[in-house]
C-alpha cells in the first residue's frame, strides 16, 4: 500500500504538507493541495486510520454499549448521546450485547485497546469487578445507579418510580395488582421488584407470582400476557408495566378480547412515548433523552478534566390518562 512518502514524492511536496492535507489542517496552498489529493487519487491510498488514532491519543469515537438497539427504552437514550456526540464531533460505536457477558467485554476490551475513547453501558451483565477492572482504560458512564462505588451514572432510581406507580394503583382502589417486565435479573428489575413487594405488604397483600410476566418488551408482548391472563381464573384488576410498548400491546389484544380499560383492567406504564398518549395511556415520564445527554457529556467533561459529579440522579413524573 502506498505511504505519505510516495504522495510527497509525486505531488513535489514536503512530507509535512501531505499530513496536513491528509488531516485537515487549514493554510495549505490551494494548488499544493491539489496536488496532494490528485496524488492521493492516482496511488489509491488508503489513511491508516489506527495509525492516525494512535499518533493523536484518542479516536473521537464513543462506544455505547446496550441490549438492543431497536428497543425503545435504549434508543432514546441513545438518541440524547448522539445529539451531543454530533455536537461536539465523536461518533459513536454501538455495541449491542443480548445481554451475554462474552460481547460486553469485547466491547470493553476496545476501550482496552484504545479503539474508542469512552464507553456508556447502557445496560448490562456483567458483574461490578469487571467493570471496575476497565476503568483504568478510559471513563465509563453508566445509566444506572452505582450506589456510591467509584464510577460514573446517570441514572434513574427505579425502585422509587415503581413505587410511586404502585402507590397510585392503591390510591385508586386497587389490591390485585400484577406487573410487567423486560427481565426479572438486573439492577433496575432487582429494584422494582423490591418496590412492588414492599408496596404490597403495606397493604397487607402477597405477590402472586403468576402475575409478574417476564420478558415484556415489544408489542406483540402485549398479546401473550392478555392470553396468559384470559388464561386465568383469577386475574389482578392493574398492572403496572415496564414498557410503553407492551401497554400498548395490552390495551389493543385486551380490547380485542372484549375488556374496558380501565374498568376490567387499569394499566399503567414507563417511559412516556408517543404511543402512551395515543392510546392514553397513564405512564411515567423517565427522562432517557436528557440521561444519554448527561452521560455524553460526563465523558467528555473528564476528557476536558473538568470537575464534574460522579453520580447524577434524574427525577419522573407521573403523567395521568384514562387507562387507571
Amino acid at each position: 500500500m502506498a505511504n505519505i512518502r510516495e504522495i510527497a514524492k509525486i505531488a513535489g511536496v514536503s512530507v509535512a504538507t501531505v499530513s496536513r492535507v491528509l488531516n485537515g489542517y487549514p493554510y495549505v496552498k490551494e494548488e499544493k493541495r491539489n496536488a496532494v489529493w490528485e496524488a492521493v487519487e492516482k496511488l489509491n491510498y488508503t489513511k491508516n486510520i489506527n495509525a492516525v488514532h494512535l499518533a493523536k491519543g484518542k479516536t473521537s469515537i464513543i462506544g455505547v454499549v446496550l441490549p438492543y438497539v431497536n428497543h425503545p427504552y435504549f434508543s432514546t437514550i441513545v438518541e440524547g448521546i448522539s445529539i451531543e456526540a454530533l455536537r461536539y464531533g465523536y461518533h459513536l460505536l454501538l455495541f449491542q450485547t443480548n445481554y451475554e457477558e462474552k460481547k460486553e467485554i469485547e466491547a470493553l476490551e476496545m476501550l482496552k485497546m484504545k479503539q474508542v475513547d469512552g464507553m456508556i453501558i447502557c445496560s448490562r451483565t456483567l458483574g461490578w469487578k469487571f467493570i471496575e477492572a476497565y476503568k483504568e482504560y478510559g471513563p465509563i458512564v453508566l445509566c444506572e445507579d452505582v450506589k456510591g462505588r467509584d464510577l460514573l451514572s446517570v441514572y434513574i432510581n427505579h425502585y422509587e418510580a415503581f413505587m410511586l406507580g404502585m402507590e397510585y394503583l392503591i390510591e385508586k382502589g386497587h389490591r390485585k395488582i400484577g406487573y410487567c417486565i423486560g427481565r426479572t435479573t438486573g439492577t433496575n428489575s432487582k429494584d422494582r421488584e423490591a418496590a412492588y413487594r414492599d408496596a404490597l405488604r403495606k397493604i397487607n397483600e402477597s405477590p402472586r407470582q403468576e402475575w409478574i410476566f417476564d420478558h415484556c418488551l415489544y408489542i406483540e408482548d402485549g398479546k401473550r400476557v392478555v392470553n396468559e391472563l384470559l388464561a386465568m381464573r383469577e386475574k389482578p384488576t392493574a398492572l403496572l408495566v415496564s414498557s410503553d410498548q407492551v401497554a400498548a400491546g395490552i390495551v389493543l389484544w385486551g380490547q380485542s378480547a372484549g375488556w374496558r380499560i380501565p374498568e376490567d383492567l387499569a394499566i399503567l406504564s414507563f417511559d412516556n412515548h408517543p404511543i402512551s398518549e395515543a392510546l392514553q395511556i397513564t405512564t411515567m415520564d423517565l427522562p432517557l433523552s436528557i440521561m444519554g445527554k448527561k452521560a455524553f457529556r460526563m465523558i467528555y467533561h473528564s476528557f476536558q478534566n473538568n470537575e464534574t459529579v460522579k453520580a447524577e440522579k434524574l427525577e419522573v413524573r407521573l403523567i395521568e390518562r384514562s387507562s387507571v
